[in-house]
């Protein structure tokens, strides 16, 4: 199979973001006389939308019966809006990556569980403008994942159909994802969640670093 596009999740694949994330959570947390939550905890509260994101946030820090629901959503929103890119850093090795698929002719894409400005504003914080061809976020007509719109409507914009994508994630969340979209789905080793969560789902292929999606591509191309 010769892939056409690589498609990734942002948080925890491309982006080290939990320092943003827990930030950003502590802030709104706090307003309610709540938290902190540390950097741990918050590697298994992430990745499914911010608002399933404050909902366990809120649990973790001890409002069982989500009193602050309603009104957390809008707070965090607002302070993630400011601080999204909070000592945010693209992960060792995945510069390299790009690059080798660009030289290829390779499309590449985001699509993130981000609110869709926040996603965009943090893809080009850390990469700058114009590195990716497609960049989704959560968007009316667009559900969160594991809802396979996002990574469909990102195949089709770069001209690809599903079983030309290698599709790269870092939860179960993001398997699903792919699978669902037909997509090659590799597993990535070195965001937030660990090996035996990711080989539950039996992704196509478990990674440990941005190196073995190179020689993922080489293999299946050359």
């Amino acid at each position: 199979m010769k892939y056409k596009c690589l498609i990734f999740d942002l948080d925890g694949t491309l982006v080290n973001s939990i320092y943003a994330l827990t930030y950003c959570t502590n802030r709104a947390l706090k307003r309610f006389g709540l938290g902190p939550l540390p950097e741990e905890a918050m590697m298994t509260i992430v990745g499914d939308g911010y608002k399933k994101q404050m909902e366990r946030s809120l649990l973790a820090a001890g409002d069982t019966k989500l009193t602050h629901y309603e009104e957390i959503l809008p707070v965090y929103l607002e302070i993630f809006g400011e601080s999204c890119n909070y000592e945010m850093h693209a992960y060792e090795g995945i510069r390299e990556l790009l690059e080798f698929a660009r030289k290829r002719g390779l499309g590449l894409a985001v699509v993130s569980n981000k609110p869709h400005a926040q996603a965009v504003a943090t893809v080009e914080y850390v990469f700058g403008k114009g590195t990716f061809d497609v960049v989704i976020g959560e968007k009316e007509g667009i559900p969160k994942k594991p809802d396979p719109t996002g990574a469909k409507t990102a195949a089709g914009r770069m001209g690809a159909c599903p079983k030309e994508c290698l599709y790269l994630g870092d939860t179960n969340t993001d398997m699903r994802t792919g699978k669902r979209a037909g997509m090659t789905t590799v597993g990535v080793l070195w965001g937030f969640r660990g090996r035996e969560e990711l080989a539950a789902l039996s992704p196509d292929y478990l990674v440990q670093t941005p190196k073995d999606v190179i020689a993922i591509v080489k293999e299946e191309s050359d």
